[in-house]
Order: structure tokens, then C-alpha cells, then sequence
């Protein structure tokens, strides 16, 4: 644990009577001042991270620090967090300024320093002169902000936002999504974001832990989790993904579609059977005899930026593409791509054992 560590979960498991654990052994470290996503599908988890740090619930067994010192029994009302909920629960009996100033009049602070509080608060969410208004009266996207500015106000440590963009319109979803950025970067504090959402994930986020079954399957960077997924699982949430079939012939070398290719992954078993992902921007339309696999065009569909071939090759294997040249359907096409568009992933790989692998190697390469 560093100095930089706010929350760490260690080997924390939440299970009920009789049933299959929520989370399972799950450990990471949170940093403080950093924008955090928990990504994953409906029941991976991912909400019950949030209510344990909250302190809506206690693990089963593991241990949660904040701060560097056990919460485990810790209550809500004494943790320095506050939770952004999906429905934003505010009070329709109370105006705006008494939604936000709900929390400081039950800690009884003085009318000054709420007026103060309050009003720096709805500055920060971009509700100044809202403060008379009923919450009926608002649209989605400022309700949404009248729940930001109850929870910022308190002056919490770490804010968690469980789903608060679901229930807006697509371009008011967008456009909230480069506010909470915003505001938590000149807030400077910890933000931990429940999602199901790829691409909110991957716009919003400094790191996202991937989530399935009650187990983080990756976490790191948007970057690290779109061009390096560990296991199909993440290649195919994040993002559109190729999966397919390969074997890893040796180091900087793999075979799938019926050819060899160059490829940048190492550290593997050689004749290892492993999965192949190349994404759909990677692959180039070029004539048969430039590229590195021909294919058959089954559908094609124009997205606005790009079109969307589905395309297949002589061992049936499906090749989604995304390009700016169009090809008639029925017509056979030549694919090219860089090495670099290649990623190779063992076979069910936990991101444990990949930084294993890649310890391993390491090790191995120094002392040759």
C-alpha cells in the first residue's frame, strides 16, 4: 500500500446463504484523485463494490482499508464517501438548495456556512440561481446534477456514481459524460463509476477494472484494456473484437486462417493453442493479391464514419471490418494488417497469470 492508496480491497468475498459469492477473493488498490470505472454486465459484481465501500454492507471475509485503516464494521455515516445513486433519490417535497443541504442540517452545521457550502456547491455543477426550484420542475440532466452537488458537498474523500447516466437520452448521456469528467478533475477527488457501458467506460475513465462472475478479469488504462485484453471475455465486452482460433507457432509467431503471421506476443508455449484478436479499424480493404487473407463480403452497412463489412474467409471464420472503402457484397477482397494489430491470448487467462507470464519471461530473457 502507498501513499497514493485511498481504498484497497484484500481478498474481500461477499457471498449470501446458499448461493454462488457476489465477489469472489477480489483484491486492488484504488489511488486517490483518479476517475475509476467498474465495467461489466448486469450481476458481475460491480454494484456490490460500491455498497462495501460505502458501508451499505460488510464482506463475508477479506479486508477493506481507507486510508490505511480496517472499515470492515465501520458504518456509513462515518466513512468519508458519498454515493451518486442511479435514481438520484432526492426529496420532491424540498426545493433544490434543500436536497443539497439535506446531509450538512442533520450534522447540524451552522446556517452560514450551509448558505456558503450550498451555493459553491450548485456553482460547481452549473446550477447557480436553481436553488429556488422544485425538483419536478427539472430536466433529467439537472437532477442528475442536484445529486453530484448533494454528494460533493459533504466534501467526501472518494464519490461513488452507481449507473447515474442511465437513465438519460443518448445525447444528454454524452454530454454529462464530459461534465463528470470536468468536474472531477477540478474537484481532485476520487471518483468510482459503475457502469455496463463500454464506451462510457473507456471515454470517462483513468483506470477500469473488468468485471464477470465476482472477479476482476482485468484492470488498467482504456488504452491497456482495448489493444491488450487478457482473455476472450474482455476482448469481446470491450469493444468489437475478431476472436479466432490461433496457435502460437514461437515467440513473434502464430498461425491462424490456414497461415503463419508475424505477430509482437511472446512469453507462450510453443504450439500453444491460443485465441486471436485483431479489431475491426485494424483491418485494411486492399485487392487480393496485396493482402494477407482473402475474404468473402457477406454484409455490408454504412455506420456514418465508416462502413461495416461482415466478411468471411475459406475456414469460415467471420471478419468484421471497418473502413472508409466500401465492397460489393459477394465479392472476394483482400484484407492487410500490421503485426501490431494482432494480439495474442492464452486460452482462459487471469490477469494474475498473465503478469505471471510476463514475470516469468522477464526473468528468463535476463538470464540468457
Amino acid at each position: 500500500m502507498t501513499d497514493k492508496t485511498i481504498i484497497r480491497f484484500d481478498n474481500v468475498t461477499k457471498a449470501y446463504s446458499g448461493s454462488t459469492p457476489v465477489l469472489n477473493k477480489v483484491s486492488f488498490d484504488i489511488e486517490r484523485g483518479k476517475f475509476y470505472t467498474l465495467l461489466g454486465p448486469s450481476g458481475c459484481g460491480k454494484t456490490t463494490i460500491l455498497r462495501l465501500i460505502a458501508g451499505f454492507m460488510e464482506p463475508t471475509s477479506g479486508e477493506i482499508y481507507f486510508n490505511g485503516k480496517k472499515i470492515n464494521e465501520v458504518p456509513a455515516n462515518e466513512r468519508q464517501v458519498n454515493t451518486v445513486f442511479q435514481d438520484y433519490a432526492l426529496f420532491p417535497h424540498l426545493n433544490v438548495f434543500e436536497n443539497v443541504a439535506f446531509g450538512l442540517r442533520i450534522k447540524k452545521i451552522k446556517k452560514e456556512e450551509i448558505n456558503r457550502r450550498v451555493l459553491e456547491a450548485l456553482k460547481f455543477v452549473n446550477l447557480i440561481d436553481f436553488e429556488n426550484r422544485e425538483i419536478v420542475e427539472l430536466s433529467g440532466g439537472q437532477k442528475q446534477r442536484v445529486a453530484i452537488a448533494r454528494a460533493i458537498v459533504n466534501d467526501p474523500e472518494v464519490i461513488l456514481l452507481d449507473e447515474p447516466l442511465s437513465a438519460l437520452d443518448l445525447k444528454l448521456r454524452t454530454e454529462m459524460q464530459y461534465e463528470l469528467r470536468e468536474l472531477q478533475q477540478r474537484l481532485g477527488k476520487t471518483f468510482i463509476f459503475v457502469t455496463h457501458d463500454q464506451e462510457e467506460a473507456l471515454a470517462m475513465s483513468d483506470e477500469i477494472f473488468v468485471m464477470n462472475t465476482g472477479v476482476i478479469q482485468q484492470s488498467g488504462t482504456p488504452m491497456d484494456i482495448y489493444d491488450e485484453p487478457i482473455n476472450r471475455f474482455v476482448a469481446d465486452f470491450i469493444g468489437e473484437s475478431n476472436i479466432v482460433s490461433g496457435t502460437m507457432i514461437s515467440d513473434y509467431r502464430v498461425q491462424f486462417g490456414g497461415k503463419e503471421f508475424a505477430c509482437t506476443d511472446k512469453g507462450l508455449h510453443a504450439n500453444e493453442k491460443v485465441d486471436i484478436v485483431i479489431r475491426p479499424e485494424d483491418l485494411e480493404i486492399t485487392t487480393i493479391d496485396r493482402g494477407k487473407m482473402t475474404v468473402k463480403v457477406d454484409t455490408q452497412l454504412f455506420r456514418g464514419v465508416h462502413f461495416e463489412l461482415s466478411t468471411f474467409d475459406a475456414d469460415g471464420n467471420e471478419w468484421l471490418v471497418h473502413s472508409t472503402k466500401k465492397a460489393a457484397v459477394g465479392e472476394e477482397i483482400g484484407l492487410d494488417f500490421d503485426e501490431e494489430a494482432i494480439h495474442v491470448m492464452r486460452l482462459n487467462e487471469t490477469e494474475e497469470e498473465f503478469d505471471k507470464r510476463l514475470e516469468s519471461y522477464g526473468e528468463q530473457q535476463n538470464e540468457n
